[in-house]
């Protein structure tokens, strides 16, 4: 199975949260013919990032096809930083939602769908402070609900969950989902999906598909998308992340 270095799986961001999270419902008549867009929020250990994304009507076995239009860099470090004053972390997404306000016809901003997913700082927060991170999440909560765009949750993945949208992200840029004939319609591509292995400071993870449902474990996930189900399992690797591995080399190269 072919796997695929890490800065591919930073280049895809979030791109399976907009495929997975966003509902895909038809559209109403006075948009058709119209780009429709999604926002997406990807709260990080060090930074938030305002992904901006857009679709047209058309659908492949009722799943949109998506494109990543630009981003936003939310400045400040990440919002786990903000446990002490949850308010701030609120406001310092103003910003970036009043540029894409901008970047959004107005008359789509309150059918454009707003998502926010925190990732592994939140994950550590939920676990030692969970009250903390309660009160950041009602404190983001409130300034994304007060924008006017349509907001569809503020969550911490899970590690499952992250891994899975990385999963996702990677093989639909790589166009294992579908394709386009020579008539120019979206087909199916016949491919075999990708693994990914994506490495953080402290461990790694390699995120592939169970071709067989007796092989899919209770932690695996189950995805619909094109039409095919896919079920995704995401093997930990402990202390293999870039801060181990660089720690190794150092202890190697002292010795």
């Amino acid at each position: 199975r072919e796997l695929l270095p890490p800065w591919l799986v930073i280049v895809a961001g979030l791109t399976g949260i907009v495929l997975l999270c966003v509902s895909t419902k038809d559209v109403p008549s006075n948009v058709l013919g119209m780009f429709q867009y999604g926002i997406v929020l990807d709260a990080g250990p060090s930074r938030t990032i305002l992904f901006l994304y857009q679709w047209t009507t058309t659908k492949a076995n009722k799943t949109g096809v998506i494109r990543g239009c630009s981003s936003c860099p939310v400045q400040g470090p990440g919002v786990s930083s903000y446990s002490d004053s949850p308010q701030k972390a609120g406001k310092s997404l103003e910003p970036c939602l009043n540029w894409a306000q901008n970047e959004i016809p107005a008359e789509q901003h309150s059918q454009t769908p707003l998502y926010l997913g925190a990732t592994a700082s939140m994950r550590q927060l939920n676990i030692t402070h969970p009250i903390l991170s309660d009160g950041l999440l009602a404190a983001l909560t409130g300034t994304l609900k007060s924008s006017p765009f349509s907001f569809h949750g503020a969550q911490i993945l899970s590690r499952p969950e992250e891994e899975a949208f990385n999963w996702v992200a990677v093989n639909y840029i790589l166009e294992n989902f579908f394709k386009y004939d020579w008539r120019g319609q979206l087909v199916p591509s016949g491919k075999r999906m990708a693994g990914v292995l994506s490495m953080g400071g402290a461990s790694a993870q390699l995120t592939s598909e169970l071709e067989e449902e007796k092989q899919a474990p209770k932690e695996g996930v189950r995805l619909q998308l094109y039409g095919q189900t896919h079920r995704v399992y995401t093997h930990q690797c402990p202390c293999h992340g870039t801060e181990q591995l660089r720690s190794r080399l150092l202890s190697g190269l002292i010795q």
